[in-house]
C-alpha cells in the first residue's frame, strides 16, 4: 500500500507565530504516528521560518515511522543537517534561498554532474535519496542515471488540472512518468497539493506509487474536521487504492 507521510511544516508555522510551544510540534508528531501515519517529513529552510534546525534533532528522537527531510543540498547546512541525524529518506529539492514553497523539481538534464556528485554524499551514509522532478519523460530518464533511489513527482499541475475537471488530461502525463520510472528501475513517491478531493484519482492511476507527502491539505482540513479523523481519511483513501489495483 502507498504510505503516507504527512508534512508537519504548517504546525511548526502556527507554533512559530506566537513564540512559544503551542502546538507543540514533537507531541504533534507523536500523535500523527498514532494516528495512523506511515512517515513524517520536514522542509527545514535556512531562514527557519517554520521547521527550525533544532526541531530536526529533536524529531529523530521521537519519530518511530519513516523520517523524511527535504530540502536543497546546494545549502551545506542542510546537507551537515540531514547526515548528523541520518534519516530514512532525504529528498533533494531545488528551491531558492526565501522561496515561499516548491514550485519545479530538478533539471536532471542539465543538473546531471552537481546530482551524480551530491547524492552519493547521502547514499554513503545509509540514507535513502528522492529527487523532485516534474512529469517529464525526458527528466525521468536522466533521473535514472543520477544515482537517486526515487523520485518525487511534482503534483501541482495535476491537482489545479483535476479541480478544473480535466481528470483524464490531469492524470495522464504521471501515468507515463511512473511507467518510465518503473522501467529504470527507480521508486516514485508524489507531493504537492494532493488532498483528500484528488488522492484517491492520482493513487489509483499511478503504478507502483510508493510514497505520498502531504501537508499543507491535510492541516486545513484538519481544522474542520479533527487531526486524528483527517489522518485516517487520508489513509483510507490510500487503502481504497490499494484495494482496487
Amino acid at each position: 500500500m502507498t504510505k503516507l507521510s504527512v508534512n508537519i511544516n504548517k504546525l511548526a508555522t502556527l507554533r512559530n507565530s506566537r513564540g512559544h510551544n503551542n502546538p507543540d510540534l514533537i507531541k504533534a508528531a507523536k500523535d500523527i504516528e498514532r494516528f495512523g501515519a506511515d512517515g513524517i517529513t520536514v522542509h527545514p529552510r535556512p531562514d527557519e521560518r517554520h521547521i527550525r534546525y533544532t526541531d530536526v534533532f529533536e524529531l529523530k528522537k521521537t519519530i518511530t515511522t519513516e523520517y523524511n527531510i527535504e530540502g536543497n543540498p546546494t545549502e551545506q547546512k542542510f546537507v551537515d543537517l540531514v547526515l548528523a541525524n541520518k534519516p530514512t529518506q532525504v529528498t533533494l529539492v531545488p528551491d531558492a534561498v526565501g522561496q515561499l514553497t516548491s514550485n519545479h523539481g530538478w533539471n536532471t538534464i542539465e543538473q546531471q554532474h552537481y546530482l551524480q556528485t551530491i547524492i552519493p554524499v547521502f547514499k554513503n551514509a545509509g540514507i535513502r535519496v528522492s529527487i523532485f522532478v516534474d512529469p517529464q519523460l525526458d527528466l525521468i530518464t536522466a533521473a535514472a542515471t543520477t544515482g537517486t533511489d526515487r523520485i518525487e513527482l511534482y503534483t501541482e499541475a495535476y491537482a489545479k488540472a483535476y479541480a478544473q475537471g480535466h481528470k483524464s488530461s490531469a492524470i495522464a502525463p504521471y501515468i507515463e512518468a511512473a511507467q518510465k520510472a518503473r522501467e529504470l528501475g527507480l521508486g516514485i513517491n508524489a507531493g504537492h497539493d494532493l488532498d483528500l478531493n484528488n488522492l484517491e484519482y492520482f493513487s489509483e492511476n499511478i503504478p507502483g506509487l510508493l510514497e505520498v507527502s502531504i501537508g499543507h491539505a491535510l492541516i486545513c482540513d484538519a481544522l474542520y474536521l479533527g487531526l486524528e479523523n483527517t489522518v485516517q481519511l487520508y489513509k483510507r483513501c490510500l487503502l481504497n487504492t490499494s484495494k482496487s489495483k
